[in-house]
């Protein structure tokens, strides 16, 4: 690597909105994010499911057809 081209790194503290903080490597003196795998749904087991129902279901239910009628 060249010398005296590479901006300095330092340690600085990432701060989230909810209230956690880490401690990383950066060119930047603040970061602060609005989310971080403290808060984020996905991490924290949060996070609903997205798809509770087949594509089958959603058109069994929107044109009305019921599986004891097919069996009849």
């Amino acid at each position: 690597m060249k010398a005296n081209i590479h901006p300095e790194m330092k340690e600085v503290e990432i701060k989230c909105v909810c209230g956690a903080t880490f401690k990383t490597m950066s060119t930047k003196e603040n970061i602060d994010v609005e989310i971080c795998s403290e808060c984020h749904p996905f991490y924290t087991g949060k996070q609903g499911s997205s798809k509770r129902t087949g594509n089958i279901e959603k058109f069994n239910r929107k044109y009305n057809l019921n599986q004891e009628k097919k069996a009849a």
